[in-house]
């Protein structure tokens, strides 16, 4: 399975980090060019352990809807999501945070899985995760942006 790894230096408090990390209302401020908008669940505000959010986005110019869940919460330092129900096979996020100096260090490793076989293991290697790590290096650039300000 491909996995993404990224390391983010953010100059603000693990707390503030961590709590924006998870803010469904900055999620859809980062995914603006997606049309991402949370239409079930959780829709707004902080997600928290058990908590699910069913998202609706446009990728690859089609309309699709994923609902996750929280599957590991430990304030303020990790917290994973992984995919109930949506176009991949399988996914995990895990999101780590820890003291950095006078900042934090956000780390997240993102695990996923396409359906379709081999199909779906070329389309993972030759396009899926350069899309979502561009994905994600947004989302990371608004939280950093934020919680900078």
């Amino acid at each position: 399975m491909p996995a993404i790894e990224l390391h983010t230096h953010i100059n603000a408090p693990i707390e503030k980090v961590f709590d924006l990390a998870r803010s469904i209302d900055l999620h859809i401020q980062s995914t603006k060019q997606t049309g991402e908008q949370a239409i079930a669940g959780r829709t707004s505000g902080l997600i928290g352990l058990g908590e699910t959010v069913t998202w609706r986005a446009k990728h690859f110019g089609i309309w699709q809807g994923l609902t996750s869940k929280i599957t590991v919460y430990n304030y303020p330092t990790f917290f994973a999501d992984e995919m109930v129900k949506g176009a991949f096979k399988s996914f995990r996020h895990e999101h780590y945070f820890s003291v950095e100096g006078k900042g934090t260090l956000m780390r997240d490793v993102f695990v996923f899985e396409s359906p379709f076989g081999i199909v779906g293991r070329l389309f993972n290697w030759l396009i899926l995760k350069r899309y979502m790590t561009r994905f994600l290096l947004e989302r990371n650039r608004v939280i950093k942006e934020t919680a900078e300000f």
